[in-house]
């Protein structure tokens, strides 16, 4: 099996399970909504089905490109979150500084990943 391969299965996993987190433990992703976004359940609850369907479409070569690119805007557009738990050094988290901001390098890596995994 290829390292691509791998990792396609891997980010397939991690996105279906985070997305389902969405769903089992709703409250925790209300807390990391930065105040100034409304409806935030509603957008909680679409960025797991829309990690759900995702990471299932980049099992299958033939969606995998759409995959892919769903991801890369997904990651783009959940990332006022991960801005927010770094401005609040955690906090909104229940984290460190340290983990808060330090997230924020690896949003770039799962946008590379999403590409490398549109390339068939």
């Amino acid at each position: 099996m290829t390292f691509k391969i791998i990792t396609i299965y891997f980010m397939s996993l991690f996105y279906i399970f985070a997305g389902v987190q969405h769903f089992a433990n709703t409250d925790w992703y209300m807390k990391i909504m930065p105040p100034y976004l409304s409806y935030h359940k509603p957008l909680v609850y679409l960025s797991g089905f829309f990690e759900i369907l995702l990471g299932g479409m980049l099992l299958f070569e033939r969606t995998r490109f759409l995959a892919g690119w769903g991801l890369i805007l997904l990651l783009i557009a959940i990332f006022p979150a991960n801005i927010y738990v770094a401005q609040t050094n955690g906090a909104a988290m229940g984290t460190s500084a340290a983990i808060a901001w330090g997230r924020l390098p690896f949003q770039a890596v799962f946008i590379a990943l999403a590409y490398w995994h549109t390339k068939v």
